[in-house]
């Protein structure tokens, strides 16, 4: 495909339109800062740093500056930057619990410190505006992102804060409405993509609080999203992919992780630069994937490496998921639901049977029978890539998975990846930070509804206590709930791009969704 990109309109850091579903790049941080961007990504101890800095005066200006002074004796790059730049702060980074407050009150304090006003934009800043109040992840994540806020809206909902989720899902609304897509989060570098598409999960969460008259409310942003994950479903031949849709030879219509863009990522540039050169693909083709993979949410898995192992092996966008089909399944589902409130009884009956084909070549396309998983495949033939992961029980928390299917899901589950403090993401070490022995939140909630919802209890509740214990252990002795927990012993976890984030916005959110219900665990 060949790649577009949009002139730089003043910085195009607080881009504020784009056509909906673009195939565009806007000019990155690269083209407007020149040689100052790689080398201040080297020198600054968080490369996203850069990219989220303010600049006290025009950038060509700095970048001009930064050519003429660079090769002088006495020049201090970190000093040149903090002068010219506002430098973000960690988000939370002064936030101390009252060594009273158990964690479930310490969480219901932490939110104010996580939430940010609305902001009408700033044409030195990266930040995307947003309409109403939101909150952000915590530590360097100092912006809304898409999939987290699902299960950050979970705590929210238990802490009795139902009006941030009421603005966080006209939040994802408005932004479908400004860019025809929810994207990675809300800063201009994330345009080119999007993550797990949960925005119909939370119109589901919302209206069970708010009533069933919230689907139709939502239904155009409903449709407006399905249309930008299906684009070019319309002719596509058995056999070919193109952005998410792939069809395959059977002429079964699923999807995939995509980005339109096929330069190395703006917040991680340094970083994917090497990765690329150490492949002996084309650049862009490196590049390609590993934004694919972060539209993934897991970035990054050995699930998306060709030899399970090297990040310059990634394959993302070769790779038909259950997760994503999943979550396209609970769309459709979502927009019959709304269609039928809305009273099209015709569109209902459309997309309902949609969600019943898809769920149909979920069960039968995405079975990896040998394994007792559902799998990521190869689009191209349908070859299982062998890896069992996590991603196996968005089948099960969306109702999709057979009986049987469950069983065994469950079976794989207690063999393959629980261990001392929950479950891990993979079987794999690989140092990247979606495998083991880290365990996330978000899965660990996936696992446990939907372990729950096809009766294996016993292993929910096993699931819920070892990491509602892990939780609430780091918590007592260090007074702070974080990213991610090795699962597998009392190490810190690791790996990936980035050390270990406080904060932290969906561990909040599902701790406290799972102490109200399962509080025995607390108590062991």
């Amino acid at each position: 495909m060949r790649r577009r990109h949009r002139p730089a309109l003043a910085l195009v850091l607080g881009l504020a339109w784009i056509p909906a579903f673009a195939q565009e790049c806007v000019a990155g941080f690269p083209e407007i800062y020149g040689a100052l961007f790689a080398d201040a990504q080297r020198a600054l101890p968080d490369p996203k740093s850069m990219v989220d800095a303010i600049p006290k005066v025009a950038p060509a200006a700095i970048a001009a500056e930064y050519g003429q002074r660079r090769h002088d004796p006495d020049f201090d790059l970190p000093r040149f930057i903090g002068e010219r730049f506002e430098l973000p702060q960690p988000a939370g980074g002064g936030y101390r619990t009252n060594p009273a407050h158990d964690a479930a009150t310490h969480i219901d304090r932490l939110w104010d410190e996580l939430r940010r006003e609305p902001h009408a934009g700033d044409a030195r800043d990266s930040l995307l505006p947003l309409p109403r109040p939101y909150v952000v992840p915590g530590g360097r994540y100092g912006e809304i992102y898409y999939w987290d806020s699902y299960f950050t809206m979970l705590g929210l909902v238990e802490s009795g804060r139902l009006e941030l989720v009421r603005d966080m899902v006209a939040n994802f609304a408005a932004l479908i409405d400004r860019y025809g897509r929810v994207p990675n989060g809300n800063r201009s570098y994330y345009l080119g993509r999007s993550q797990p598409p949960f925005f119909a999960a939370m119109v589901q969460l919302l209206a069970a609080s708010d009533g069933p008259q919230v689907l139709p409310a939502y239904l155009p942003q409903l449709e407006r999203e399905y249309a930008f994950w299906m684009d070019g479903a319309d002719g596509l031949a058995p056999g070919t992919a193109y952005r998410r849709v792939v069809r395959l030879r059977d002429g079964t219509l699923l999807n995939r992780y995509w980005d339109d863009c096929d330069t190395p990522r703006d917040e991680s540039h340094v970083m994917d630069v090497a990765t690329a050169s150490a492949s002996p693909r084309p650049a862009t083709e490196v590049y390609r994937n590993l934004r694919a993979g972060a539209e993934s949410g897991w970035d990054f898995s050995s699930r998306w490496l060709a030899d399970g192992r090297s990040l310059h092996t990634i394959r993302t966008v070769e790779i038909v998921p259950p997760d994503l089909n999943s979550l396209l399944h609970s769309l459709e589902s979502t927009i019959a639901q709304a269609s039928a409130a809305a009273g099209n009884p015709a569109r209902a009956a459309m997309f309902d049977e949609r969600a019943q084909r898809r769920a149909a070549a979920i069960r039968r396309l995405l079975w990896d029978e040998d394994r007792g998983v559902f799998a990521d495949h190869l689009w191209d033939g349908m070859r299982p890539t062998g890896q069992v992961s996590l991603a196996t029980v968005y089948p099960l928390y969306f109702g999709i998975a057979d009986r049987a299917q469950a069983a065994r899901v469950a079976r794989t589950l207690r063999a393959q990846l629980l261990h001392a403090h929950g479950l891990a993401t993979t079987t794999v070490r690989s140092g990247e930070q979606w495998d083991l022995p880290n365990g996330w939140a978000p899965l660990q909630w996936m696992a446990i509804r939907g372990l729950a919802r096809y009766g294996e209890d016993t292993m929910a509740r096993d699931v819920a206590g070892r990491w509602i214990r892990r939780n609430l252990d780091v918590f007592r002795s260090q007074r702070k709930l974080v990213e991610k927990y090795d699962v597998t012993g009392d190490a810190e976890a690791g790996g990936g791009e980035y050390p270990l984030q406080d904060g932290f916005g969906w561990t909040n959110g599902v701790l406290r969704a799972l102490l109200a219900r399962y509080p025995e665990a607390a108590r062991d």
